[in-house]
């Protein structure tokens, strides 16, 4: 089974000005098609070539032999979840069961926000910042290069993509400006909150 790219769940200039169209265009229409296709080309007439991206990712996610499958099938999935992590409009504050567990978890939404901002920022190198289940609680964590929460069994809920393409366009090397702009007016709390389980 081939995998395709996915198309934007918003027109590429519906974020702007805090992501760019230029942004989405190189990010998404280049970074991200590349992933997909490299996967398709590794995965065929082989025993993946069945199996579902998440599967994928849990199968090869500690195998040295299947790294560049790993690493293609994993950017996949979390730029697909990166683009529905965002809408247009976005940001402000949760509500519901999400707003609850989010104060349980961090003492109040300014903290979360702190903490996600932390984690993001002070992540060296190349990877993700993301809100996770992990069981009955929230937490922020970081992953590194292509790695994500799946493998170790935590539920995405969030994540915001820390790799420079993601913001170099819009905000050249100024990390904690995305960041802020991301959580203000991009996240996609209705989306998020379909996560928690």
């Amino acid at each position: 089974m081939a995998f395709e790219l996915p198309n934007l769940p918003y027109d590429k200039d519906k974020l702007a000005p805090a992501m760019s169209a230029e942004t989405l265009e190189y990010h998404h229409g280049k970074h991200h098609k590349k992933y997909v296709d490299t996967l398709n080309q590794l995965i065929e007439g082989t025993q993946f070539a069945d199996q579902s991206l998440e599967d994928i990712i849990r199968n090869t996610a500690k195998s040295g032999e299947h790294r560049k499958l790993f690493n293609q099938a994993a950017q996949h999935w979390n730029h697909t979840f990166f683009w529905n992590s965002m809408t247009p409009g976005g940001g402000g504050k949760p509500d519901g069961d999400l707003a609850r567990k989010i104060d349980d978890a961090f003492g109040d939404f300014e903290s979360f926000k702190t903490a996600f901002k932390n984690e993001a920022v002070a992540h060296f190198g190349s990877g993700w910042a993301w809100l996770v289940q992990d069981g009955g609680t929230l937490k922020v964590v970081s992953t590194h290069d292509a790695d994500n929460p799946l493998p170790q069994n935590m539920t995405p809920v969030i994540t915001c993509d820390v790799w420079e393409h993601a913001y170099y366009i819009d905000y050249r090397n100024d990390r904690p400006g995305f960041v802020d702009a991301f959580l203000d007016n991009l996240v996609n709390w209705r989306f998020a909150a379909q996560q928690i389980t």
